[in-house]
């Protein structure tokens, strides 16, 4: 392992998230109310969220929202998070890029997670919630949330992606020791996971199933309020913690970045990675390459349609304008249980549809070798998610050394795979596959989403 890192201090923490709403010259077009198709205004969002959540999520016009004291107090036990030039990875490949990357798996879950769960439980305690609910795909969020909803004396429950509570236990047993109810979804305990149990017995789930118990139990119970972990504006915003560290610290290197990468599911990562550097190219002072990479099985941004739908399967929660692959797309049984969403956050979405970042679709076969690639030369197990990014990023790299051009590539290490030692068991044993995604099921997947809108 040849490494070097870049460290900021506490005082470093950025002060304020930023929102990049504020700055972007062609907005998303409103979220909509499914009944009236009528744009939604911020009270709307009170009776399903905080209200500080639900200001956050409709501020068009600050670029920086202060962090309130806290939460960044609570930052402080494990960030600013480290920034690594992955010299091992770059000396395998024998390539002539510089190769970094922020490593958020350093949190006290293991993942960039925490960033947000911190900050929408505090916005809950503050408001006199005693109840949150939410969904997991591969049990980050869910863990980090439990951790946050402890420490502010919030009873959680989580509904987890049924295919991942079996495959993830630990998971589910980290969920568990800091307190929260974990539920496999979908499940008994509400209308809409009844329902979807009766029409197929054998659904394995996914996080738009998940995200509709979570957001039935937040409705039916008295003083719940339902908290996200990706795809919404004011998620986004508060993960913009990473890139503004990032931004320091690639200072400190001597360095800019050329290629700035994410793995991709709902979008929390990849806005927090990518937002703070993209100001620039929006200010039209750097040009910098930003690529989201999503699983080959689950192609939202790279073949879903751009239009409204709603972010889960009952038909719940607002008509969301959105890259999707319609929600009720049911996606293969992965191991990257936090990419296995339907669709793209508003804000990404018109980025990628504008042209300021792009997409790529990752094989899981790619992913895993790309994984146990960068574990043997950087001494980071990562989580399936982060795999992508890292995929991605070897793509960049080796396409450096065939044009014998020096790149900086930053990606961003969301979290590690310590939990998920069964799917590396399985990509060692040769019992993993690739999962495509034919056209022709997207196409039908999607064909009525236009008269939703």
């Amino acid at each position: 392992m040849d490494t070097k890192k870049f460290i900021l201090t506490e005082k470093e923490i950025p002060t304020a998230w930023y929102n990049i709403l504020a700055e972007m010259k062609n907005k998303p077009r409103p979220m909509e109310n499914p009944q009236t198709k009528q744009p939604l205004k911020e009270e709307d969002l009170y009776p399903l969220f905080s209200r500080a959540a639900a200001h956050q999520e409709m501020n068009t016009t600050d670029t920086w929202i202060e962090i309130p004291e806290e939460v960044r107090d609570m930052y402080k036990i494990w960030r600013p998070t480290p920034l690594v030039r992955a010299i091992g990875l770059e000396k395998a490949l024998d390539t002539p890029a510089h190769i970094y990357f922020k490593n958020e798996s350093v949190s006290p879950v293991g993942s960039h997670k925490l960033n947000s769960a911190i900050a929408q439980a505090y916005f809950c305690k503050q408001e006199g919630i005693t109840n949150i609910t939410t969904e997991t795909g591969a049990g980050q969020w869910g863990a980090a949330l439990s951790l946050a909803a402890k420490h502010f004396g919030l009873e959680l429950a989580v509904y987890m992606v049924k295919v991942s509570y079996n495959q993830k236990p630990y998971r589910r047993s980290i969920m568990e020791t800091y307190g929260a109810e974990v539920i496999a979804s979908p499940s008994m305990s509400t209308r809409a996971g009844k329902k979807i149990i009766t029409e197929n017995p054998n659904y394995q789930g996914s996080l738009g199933t998940a995200i509709s118990e979570a957001v039935e139990l937040a409705m039916t119970t008295p003083n719940c309020k339902y908290v996200l972990g990706s795809v919404l504006n004011h998620v986004a915003l508060h993960q913009t913690v990473i890139g503004l560290e990032a931004e320091k610290q690639m200072e400190m290197a001597g360095e800019y970045p050329d290629i700035v990468i994410g793995c991709f599911g709902g979008g929390s990562n990849f806005s927090g990675i990518s937002f703070p550097f993209l100001r620039h190219n929006i200010a039209g002072t750097a040009n910098t390459r930003f690529i989201a990479a999503e699983p080959e099985s689950c192609p939202k941004l790279t073949r879903g349609k751009f239009c409204y739908d709603f972010g889960d399967e009952a038909g719940y929660t607002p008509l969301i304008p959105m890259y999707s692959l319609g929600h009720n797309f049911a996606p293969a049984n992965i191991h990257a249980g936090g990419l296995r969403y339907h669709g793209a956050g508003s804000v990404i979405s018109q980025l990628k549809h504008d042209g300021l970042i792009e997409a790529v679709d990752i094989p899981q076969l790619e992913t895993f070798k790309a994984a146990t690639l960068f574990a043997r030369t950087e001494g980071i197990i990562p989580a399936p998610e982060s795999s992508h990014a890292i995929a991605s990023a070897i793509r960049c790299a080796l396409q450096a050394r065939e044009e014998g051009k020096k790149k900086t590539i930053l990606f961003n290490l969301s979290g590690h795979g310590l939990i998920d030692m069964s799917a590396y068991d399985s990509y060692l044993a040769g019992d993993l596959n690739n999962y495509h995604v034919p056209d022709t099921e997207i196409d039908s997947n999607t064909a009525n989403l236009e008269s939703l809108a």
